[in-house]
């Protein structure tokens, strides 16, 4: 199985039901095992898209699918819980990203591993430091993308487990 670390996150409506159930929708995948999960954290949005504030989280699973085929199903996940792809960046019921899958890098234009964003945003970063042990093969970059964003505009702010 191949570790991967996933981000979710959601601004409308029940923002933490629909967390919980795309966590519960990838982990019904058999080929799927959740190890860790993030607590909530309220984010203010980026991207320049005036909208409501979001709730994130970061996931930690093993997978036997391969990273095309992760990426599918979260696709239909974020189709089932009602994502729409209306404005790029924009408010969503859904949002799941694939931060790292293994040590993989990979630039199609489908998927990019590592996440192209995941050093840019304090809303990935700081739930994904929570679950991520010190032998993480990017711990120090994420450390230190923390610590440099932490004097940004981004807002983040832990509200629960």
């Amino acid at each position: 199985m191949t570790k991967v670390y996933l981000s979710l996150g959601s601004n409308m409506g029940d923002r933490q039901g629909f967390l919980q159930a795309a966590v519960a929708k990838l982990s019904q995948n058999p080929d799927n095992k959740l190890i860790k999960a993030s607590a909530y954290y309220q984010t203010s949005p980026v991207g320049g898209v005036v909208q409501d504030d979001f709730i994130n989280q970061a996931l930690l699973m093993e997978t036997d699918l391969s990273a095309t085929d992760l990426l599918d199903l979260i696709h239909e996940i974020e189709a089932s819980l009602d994502r729409k792809r209306l404005v790029h960046w924009g408010p969503r019921t859904i949002d799941i990203d694939i931060l790292f899958y293994g040590d993989t890098q990979l630039d199609t234009k489908a998927l990019s591993l590592p996440h192209p964003e995941v050093f840019n945003r304090l809303f990935v970063l700081v739930p994904l430091a929570e679950i991520m042990p010190r032998d993480f093969t990017y711990y120090d970059q994420v450390e230190a993308a923390i610590k440099h964003l932490q004097v940004s505009e981004q807002k983040i702010e832990r509200i629960g487990n």
